[in-house]
């Protein structure tokens, strides 16, 4: 956001006027959904409001595709990435409910082969644990085995967990975490005696009618209606490839409507109960009232950190995590919500139990500022308390910011050249719980590929001694990185790592976790060998 666009804006809102203060049910959401959708340069947005049991909004706006006049409706899809968690949760609720098992069962007693890299962790961690982001993993570790779409299996995934060393203390700390997730998605497979895409698209998608809501991304294939990703290419706005994750399936998986959200929040903001009793006058629930509670409940702390002094009313007072949500206050009432992030789809489900709210927000680009600024704008409105304008603190907190600047390769202020000749640095290397990458030269371009990742490949760029800068082929990722290489006293490569050039960098790609040491150096006219990693299950 550049300062010529936020004064711009604000002229803007002066034109607006009064339409930012009408509060619900007279509230023009068309004008604020408009004006963040052209502030922060995003295609599309749906929205989905639930009150009192009842589907106050379940709208589109803008376009499904940039450059294409399609526009996004109440049934167009958007994938939800991490607000899948949820549903995982819900499905372990059921599951809880019919006697199947315990929150606080070991994960051991329904995966008995399922182990941690610290052996008291295996025997102690528990389904409960699984959910609320305690593992003492660290953030983002071990994504890299699904982020962005690999070729490992959700089994293979599982397995590598032994070999990722813990950042922290298990139980200690709060950290945001996707693989413990992806087991429990496993547990309610192995329960259920199905996949997880199954088993939710017969015990919650049908049971809602939710008609239009998808479990993977080759289901998505064959929807007419469905918004198309969205990412920053070199600074411009482009139209990318969705990913498939199906390996993450527990911890992202499902794409849905404004329409069919609303469903699902309805239900989720009354205690699990299907609507109205059936002809007997018997209850219908998908979960039991009881297990609502433990969903919403606090599991684990999370540390309230400051905002920016134009967003001060909005710090929480306590923040926790939940089972499938996070937790913490917002004018006095606990608010239970859930962000997603995925490329190119950036969503937010947003539920005042209380209040008997729910607010669901789908876009098609991957904007924190957008969803930061609606999800504000959107609660006060609905929640009737006084109202600030959001859109405008957070134009203004997001203009101080530069994420193109951050990017930005510092330059080396003594350029000296690497230790060893080019080829000399190729090779097969492994991380221990990663796996294989390989490293060639041909044609004075040398090249880095993970092998169990094909969109992490691309040219690397010396930059200074033994360091380089990796960019990869597919530009939508917007995570170069730099790799290092360390030598031995005899002059040979040792081992190389990596990390991410730009602070902007999402935290899956966890490239400062990886430790690879060269297993084999090739000669230059030498292609690198075949085989499977150790790590990788047969």
């Amino acid at each position: 956001m550049t300062k010529n666009a936020v004064l711009k804006y604000l002229i803007g809102i002066l034109l607006l006027g009064a339409a930012t203060a009408d509060a619900a049910p007279g509230y023009d959401m068309e004008a604020d959904v408009n004006r963040v959708r052209t502030l922060f340069d995003v295609p599309g947005i749906a929205i989905a409001v639930v009150k009192d049991g009842k589907l106050l909004a379940a709208r589109g706006f803008g376009v499904r595709k940039l450059g294409e006049p399609v526009a996004v409706d109440g049934q167009t899809l958007f994938d939800i990435a991490a607000n899948s968690k949820a549903f995982t949760a819900a499905m372990l609720a059921m599951l809880v409910d019919e006697g199947k098992l315990a929150w606080d069962d070991p994960v051991v007693k329904h995966l008995p082969e399922f182990q941690m890299y610290d052996a008291y962790v295996t025997r102690e961690i528990t389904i409960r644990d699984l959910l609320s982001n305690r593992s003492g993993l660290g953030v983002g570790a071990g994504d890299l085995l699904w982020w962005p779409s690999s070729t490992f299996s959700s089994d293979d995934i599982i397995h590598k967990l032994r070999f990722i060393p813990p950042t922290f203390s298990f139980r200690s700390k709060y950290t945001y975490e996707y693989l413990p997730y992806i087991v429990a998605a496993k547990i309610v497979a192995r329960k259920r005696g199905q996949a997880w895409g199954d088993a939710v698209r017969e015990r919650i998608l049908r049971p809602l009618d939710m008609a239009h809501t998808t479990v993977s991304e080759a289901e998505n294939e064959g929807v007419a209606d469905r918004s198309a990703p969205h990412s920053r290419i070199d600074g411009k706005l482009t139209v990318i490839k969705p990913m498939a994750m199906a390996n993450a399936a527990g911890a992202m998986g499902i794409s849905t409507s404004a329409e069919d959200i609303g469903k699902w929040m309805s239900v989720l903001l009354d205690g699990g109960k299907l609507g109205a009793a059936d002809a007997d006058g018997k209850e219908r629930r998908l979960f039991s009232a009881a297990q609502s509670r433990e969903m919403l409940t606090p599991q684990m702390p999370i540390r309230v950190g400051e905002p920016h002094p134009l967003l001060a009313a909005t710090k929480a007072n306590f923040a926790a995590s939940g089972l499938g949500f996070e937790l913490r206050d917002y004018h006095g009432m606990t608010l239970a919500w859930h962000r997603g992030w995925q490329f190119g789809f950036y969503s937010a489900v947003l539920l005042v139990p209380s209040q008997k709210l729910g607010i669901a927000i789908l876009t098609n680009a991957e904007s924190t500022p957008a969803i930061n600024a609606l999800r504000y704008q959107l609660l006060d409105r609905y929640l009737g308390v006084a109202s600030t304008d959001w859109i405008t603190a957070v134009c203004a907190v997001a203009a101080e910011a530069d994420p193109e600047q951050a990017a930005q390769v510092p330059a080396p202020i003594v350029k000296s050249p690497p230790s060893l000749a080019l080829a000399a640095y190729d090779g097969l290397y492994r991380d221990p719980w990663y796996g294989d990458v390989t490293i060639t030269t041909s044609g004075g371009r040398q090249v880095l590929s993970f092998t169990g990742t094909p969109d992490l490949t691309g040219e690397l760029q010396h930059v200074e001694h033994d360091t380089f800068i990796v960019r990869w082929n597919e530009r939508s990722l917007n995570a170069d990185a730099y790799v290092t290489y360390e030598l031995n006293p005899a002059g040979g490569i040792e081992r190389m790592r990596m990390a991410a050039i730009s602070a902007e960098t999402d935290t899956s790609f966890d490239f400062q976790d990886l430790h690879f040491t060269r297993l084999i150096a090739y000669p230059p006219a030498r292609q690198p060998p075949s085989g499977r990693d150790p790590g990788t299950r047969e």
